[in-house]
C-alpha cells in the first residue's frame, strides 16, 4: 500500500510529460519483471507435470503393459513437452522486452505457431469435427504468412540500413 502512495504522488508531481514517460515506462518495467516471475513458476510446474507423466503414465505402460506406450500417452507427452516449450517462449518474449523495450513480433508469432503446432499434435479426430481442423489450418497459414512478412519486412529494412 505505500509504494501505491508513492506511486500517486508520483504521477501527481509529473506535470512534465518527459516525467510522466519515464514514471509509464519504469511501471511497464515492474510489470514485465513480475511476468517473467510469474512465467518462471509456470515453466517449471509444466516441467514438473512433464516430468511426472513420464513418471507415472510412460515408464507404467512401459513395464506393465502388454503393447507398451499407447499413441494416446506419447500425444499426451509431446503435449506436455509443447506446453513447456511455449512457457519458454513467453518468457524469451519477455526477456526480450526488459532488454530491448520492445515487443519482438517475429517472436510472438513463433510461440503463437508452437501453440497451434501444440493443438495440431494433440488434435483427436475421433472427439472433433473437420470445422475444428479447418480452422486450425487457417490459423497456421494466417500465422505463416504473418511470419514471412514479419521477416521479410525486417530483412528489407535491415538491408537499407
Amino acid at each position: 500500500m505505500f509504494s501505491l502512495r508513492r506511486l500517486f504522488r508520483k504521477l501527481s508531481r509529473a506535470g512534465k510529460d518527459e516525467r510522466f514517460l519515464e514514471l509509464l515506462e519504469g511501471v511497464e518495467v515492474l510489470i514485465a519483471k513480475f511476468l517473467s516471475l510469474v512465467m518462471i513458476v509456470i515453466t517449471l510446474l509444466a516441467v514438473y507435470d512433464l516430468c511426472l507423466f513420464l513418471a507415472q503414465t510412460l515408464f507404467y505402460e512401459l513395464l506393465y503393459e502388454p503393447q507398451g506406450i499407447t499413441k494416446n500417452s506419447l500425444f499426451e507427452a509431446f503435449g506436455l513437452l509443447l506446453n513447456v516449450l511455449i512457457a519458454l517462449e513467453i518468457l524469451a518474449n519477455i526477456a526480450v522486452y526488459l532488454k530491448e523495450h520492445a515487443v519482438q513480433y517475429e517472436l510472438v508469432v513463433i510461440t503463437s505457431l508452437i501453440a497451434v503446432a501444440r493443438k495440431i499434435i494433440i488434435f483427436d479426430l475421433e472427439k472433433k469435427q473437420a470445422i475444428d481442423l479447418i480452422a486450425l489450418s487457417v490459423a497456421v497459414l494466417a500465422l505463416s504468412t504473418s511470419y514471412f512478412l514479419i521477416r521479410y519486412t525486417n530483412q528489407n529494412s535491415k538491408g537499407h540500413e
